[in-house]
């Protein structure tokens, strides 16, 4: 068996692809750059679902009901971890691609987009939602591993497990380097 050829086969043939992770470790810019390749509309939580003009949240109710239209469509990539919304999204996702750095790669990419983007949106947000960067948000990517992961796996294990009986399992695939995420892309921007 051929593992590169599989995974480019499984990816290649998958319609619906979440990419999760930890903030700053490169979710968006991954699944942008995917989905010119796989030809899948691309979503951004943050921007479809989460927020509105000046940082404010949508309810969610609101949040659930844009998830739940949107993975009902056929094709798309989506990037964002929301755990709270793992039950709308998993159960219509084909593959799942798990961004998991070194927690010093999260904040760099964190505070390298504050950078370049400060004062202004970058595209994976709403208009009104100038870049900006807390002590909080900082604090949350330092201890993402510790936190966030545990409940990650959980998730995506109770899922497998629920669909084990009836259904084919859903790749996970994890990226746990830059250099790994560049390696999927040159994968997949190769002829078969």
């Amino acid at each position: 068996m051929n593992i590169i050829s599989d995974l480019k086969s499984t990816l290649v043939e998958a319609d619906r692809i979440l990419v999760i992770g930890c903030p700053g470790s490169g979710k968006s810019t991954l699944a942008k750059r995917l989905s010119r390749t796989l030809d899948l509309r691309y979503i951004s939580m943050d921007r479809d679902f989460y927020w509105l003009p000046g940082w404010r949240k949508r309810s969610r109710d609101e949040i659930d009901r844009l998830i739940a239209e949107a993975v009902a469509e056929e094709r798309w990539i989506m990037d964002g971890t929301g755990l709270n919304s793992f039950h709308l999204r998993l159960p219509r996702a084909e593959a799942v691609i798990w961004l998991r750095p070194p927690r010093y790669t999260c904040l760099y990419g964190a505070v390298s987009r504050t950078f370049r983007y400060f004062g202004r949106n970058r595209p994976e947000l709403p208009p009104g939602c100038p870049e900006r960067l807390s002590l909080n948000a900082l604090a949350y990517i330092w201890n993402f591993e510790r936190d966030a992961v545990p409940l990650i796996k959980v998730a995506l294990r109770e899922h497998i497990d629920s669909i084990a009986t009836h259904s084919p399992e859903v790749p996970v695939l994890q990226l746990k380097s830059r250099r790994q995420m560049r390696e999927l892309l040159d994968l997949l921007g190769r002829p078969a």
